[in-house]
């Protein structure tokens, strides 16, 4: 190849593939000097490999995410600060794809991911993208992205951020306390405070990061114990199933009161917990819809709750932080596919059957 000429995105991958890495560093260099399309091109044809990499039935033998190794990303983390911003959100959504598959690889860039979320000038698709990145980094490696300050952006932008980016910003706190739930027992609070959100995604999401950090720091979830009393009749039912199951998770902490009268409580609490609403977890536990029955069960069993249903959970107890991680997946596929009528999952306008593939209304993807 002519080392004046930028490379195209097959030879970018070629060398990945080789694990080549002097001749990668100096194509990278190459590509940065080529026009934005063909950078966009040969990060969206890498971002292509990784998926294919990872999806399910793809060859065993290849591990998933090898397209794009630690050396790999390292070589491509300046394209996060590029100057076009069609290339930063291309980028932003190669080190997704790579995060979710191999958190290892992306784990060091969580500085340069950090500094695009922090960017109130960002364009707030590139921000997002950044926070779902240091998410799946978060799962595996929580203190690398639970720092004071970064934790400080995730929370407050609950606030001020568009909407797409709450989404985000929620999913990173959720994949925060799943992977250290102490590091968010003492927000708690905090976090409760978005539980009326508009987004259906973020009261979902930190609805799980109570239900994580109350898996493990039960007397935490007191400060939050009123919202999520509240969500028991939120309209969607996975968020009404993760509030009754947060709910149970508090039986451990009443049950430590009961034991020890003369104590205020753990360091995890102090608030004054409201009586749990017995008609309605037990209306909530004949629903028809299995994730909220199963976790009303739960939490009327854990409360000891006179006629409580028996619980039929299909062998998996909720109020685990395995069960949280395996159940979560499933609930968010499920959020996020359009509704029988072909609303946007989360705005609700009506989509054609033939459009775009990001909403026109709130640009969101389908």
């Amino acid at each position: 190849m002519d080392e004046s000429t930028p490379p195209a995105a097959d030879d970018v991958h070629a060398l990945l593939e080789r694990d080549e890495h002097g001749e990668l560093a100096l194509a990278v260099d190459r590509l940065r000097a080529a026009t934005p399309e063909e950078r966009k091109e040969a990060i969206r044809s890498l971002r292509a490999a990784v998926e294919a990499d990872s999806a399910p039935g793809a060859d065993s033998t290849v591990e998933a995410g090898s397209a794009v190794d630690l050396q790999g990303m390292a070589a491509l983390e300046p394209f996060l600060d590029d100057d076009e911003r069609a290339v930063r959100l291309t980028t932003a959504k190669l080190f997704v794809a790579v995060a979710e598959a191999d958190p290892d690889a992306v784990a060091p860039a969580v500085e340069s991911l950090a500094a695009r979320l922090a960017d109130e000038d960002e364009f707030y698709y590139v921000r997002a993208r950044s926070a779902e990145a240091l998410g799946y980094v978060a799962l595996e490696h929580p203190e690398a992205v639970a720092t004071p300050e970064l934790l400080a952006d995730l929370r407050v932008g609950l606030e001020f951020d568009e909407p797409e980016v709450a989404e985000k910003l929620a999913k990173t706190l959720a994949f925060v306390a799943l992977g250290d739930p102490g590091r968010l027992r003492h927000q708690t609070g905090r976090l409760a405070e978005h539980l009326d959100d508009g987004g259906v995604l973020v009261r979902y999401h930190l609805t799980t990061a109570l239900v994580a950090v109350g898996a493990v720091h039960p007397g935490s979830l007191a400060d939050a114990s009123e919202a999520l009393v509240a969500r028991l009749d939120d309209s969607n039912p996975y968020v009404r199933g993760r509030a009754a199951e947060a709910l149970g998770l508090l039986a451990e902490e009443d049950d430590r009161d009961t034991e020890n009268p003369g104590e205020d409580g753990d360091e995890d609490g102090g608030a004054d917990v409201p009586a749990i609403p017995v008609t309605e977890l037990a209306d909530l536990a004949d629903s028809d819809e299995s994730f909220v029955a199963d976790r009303a069960r739960f939490a009327m069993d854990q409360h000891s709750l006179e006629d409580a249903p028996d619980q039929s959970t299909g062998g998996e107890l909720p109020g685990t932080i395995d069960s949280v991680r395996r159940s979560t997946e499933a609930a968010v596929d499920e959020l996020t596919s359009p509704d029988a009528d072909g609303e946007c999952p989360h705005c609700g306008l009506e989509l054609p059957e033939q459009g775009p593939p990001m909403c026109p209304r709130c640009g969101a993807p389908r």
